[in-house]
């Protein structure tokens, strides 16, 4: 079977949603969605983009906190990505931060069309605090996920790009993080794979 590297129709923007009534409909038994998760400018939005090779789709900026709703995309007739709120930008109230958590986890417990959580962990910094708490929340509620190492092209030599990865590797306990450049598109293949195993499995 082919690996899907693009979505067979025009990826398109559904909605951004402040709570969980806003989320779209969704059929359980059809429909898959493959959720975004990592602090706040890991590049959860550069990767949206890269795989189903439309810029603009998801917005990206350089400041921190820019997401602050759950952002859906409707990817195929079946498949929607979903790019969450990141966590860990020291700027925003305690008020915010309490609100966005209890939005993010109003999604990852109670959306039955959720398949797999990709959760992005920046090369160049390894596991930080809160990432290893998600990690562990995610476990515990039984959801599936897969480690991203993004930007990869941040790090400098060869030896720099294994060294960042054995660093995830360690407390990634049997899961083989992705690499991923924005830039150039690695990891992009690996990732499709990852999702159509998923979507052929339902």
């Amino acid at each position: 079977m082919a690996v899907m590297e693009v979505a067979a129709s025009e990826p398109v923007f559904i909605v951004s949603a402040a709570a969980a009534e806003q989320f779209p409909p969704e059929r359980p038994d059809r429909d898959i969605e493959v959720a975004f998760l990592g602090r706040s400018n890991v590049g959860k939005s550069s990767l949206l983009n890269k795989l189903v090779r439309q810029p603009g789709l998801a917005f990206t900026s350089a400041r921190p906190g820019c997401t602050q709703l759950i952002n859906f995309f409707q990817i195929d007739e079946r498949l929607r990505f979903v790019d969450l709120p990141g966590y860990g930008y020291a700027r925003v109230s305690i008020e915010e931060r309490a609100r966005w958590k209890k939005l993010i986890e109003s999604y990852l417990l109670q959306r039955q069309s959720l398949r797999l959580s990709l959760l992005l962990i920046d090369a160049r910094r390894g596991w930080m605090d809160m990432d290893l708490e998600l990690k562990a929340w995610l476990e515990f509620h039984n959801r599936r996920y897969q480690v991203i190492a993004t930007k990869i092209d941040k790090l400098k030599s060869v030896n720099q790009v294994k060294a960042g990865l054995a660093a995830i590797q360690r407390q990634s306990s049997d899961k083989q993080p992705v690499p991923f450049s924005a830039i150039d598109g690695r990891g992009v293949r690996e990732i499709w794979q990852i999702i159509s195993k998923i979507k052929t499995s339902q």
